[in-house]
């Protein structure tokens, strides 16, 4: 089985780069979509899976991407590859600034912390006429699906490369150690600050990038959409419902409930979110590792398995 998961995986990065030939404006549109939220799951899987930290703050980063961006674009007449380099190196800043305190704090602490950057963030661009305060920007109109499509799945491809890479290395070896226990892996010799800040930052390049790219695709950023904090929900949903400190886990969770999503939106509009959280409830008592350890588990997988999971997890 594992021997057949990367062809299997590569096979899938093709098809999907000949979807915009074949499939329709609609298609096209719910892949750029699709693509940009497994980016944000696979990045927020770096820290979050691999190294156990619950951050929800990532989409702080996701907005000064998409910030760099539209600023560089509007108010300097800068190239969308030029504004993409500045929001990077913004959102890095800003990681490396915010994690060195805020990582030093564990646990629930931890995500508390993190949970009052997004609105910090918002009300500073708010109020910043260089980045249109409450206003927002317009973006020059780029009419090019199929051109965002690809931007969209070479950067998943890029960061499902470096999350295969951190599962191999003795970098991310030094996350699991962290994540399993922080002063034992302190005592081996890992430099948990500068894991934890350097994860975190590694993190932010792809938030960014994918933050970037939606605002020239969608060609309007305001605070509010920028510094969404239940954007960063979403990637937490989708890299645990995938299976966290997995490698295509994210990656399958964000597919899938990025389609039940579309289709109950389509289907019964009204009650979507409702019946979207109820997938995710039913999921998360049924599956706590995510979909990563049912396909892990091939044939063995039965009922038992699952009346195992809620007697472990005493849910």
């Amino acid at each position: 089985m594992k021997r057949l998961i990367l062809p299997l995986a590569v096979l899938v990065a093709l098809a999907l780069a000949v979807l915009p030939m074949v499939g329709s404006d609609t298609m096209v549109q719910f892949g750029i979509n699709a693509l940009l939220l497994a980016t944000l799951a696979q990045s927020w899987n770096i820290l979050g899976g691999f190294g156990g930290y619950v951050s929800f703050g990532n989409s702080v980063f996701y907005g000064l991407g998409t910030y760099g961006t539209a600023i560089a674009m509007t108010n300097y007449n800068l190239p969308f590859g030029v504004g993409l380099v500045i929001g990077v190196i913004l959102a890095m800043t800003g990681a490396a600034l915010v994690g060195l305190p805020i990582l030093r704090l564990r646990g629930p602490y931890f995500a508390i912390a993190t949970l009052g950057l997004n609105g910090a963030m918002m009300a500073i661009f708010s109020n910043l006429p260089i980045a249109g305060s409450n206003i927002g920007l317009v973006l020059p109109l780029a009419r090019n699906d199929a051109m965002f499509y690809e931007l969209a799945l070479g950067l998943l491809v890029v960061c499902t490369l470096t999350v295969l890479w951190i599962s191999r290395s003795r970098y991310g070896m030094g996350l699991i150690a962290i994540r399993e226990d922080e002063d034992a892996a302190g005592v081996m010799g890992v430099n948990a600050t500068l894991w934890k800040v350097s994860a975190l930052v590694l993190a932010s390049i792809f938030t960014a990038v994918a933050g970037g790219i939606h605002a020239y695709w969608s060609t309007f950023v305001d605070p509010a959409s920028a510094f969404d904090s239940t954007l960063n929900v979403r990637m937490v949903i989708m890299c645990v419902f995938g299976g966290p400190g997995t490698v295509f886990g994210p990656v399958i969770g964000s597919f899938v409930l990025s389609a039940v999503y579309e289709v109950l939106a389509a289907q019964i509009s009204t009650a979507a979110a409702l019946l979207f959280g109820f997938v995710i409830v039913l999921a998360v008592v049924f599956m706590p590792r995510g979909l990563a350890d049912v396909v892990k588990g091939g044939r063995a997988i039965s009922w038992r398995y699952f009346i195992r999971n809620i007697r472990e997890n005493r849910l």
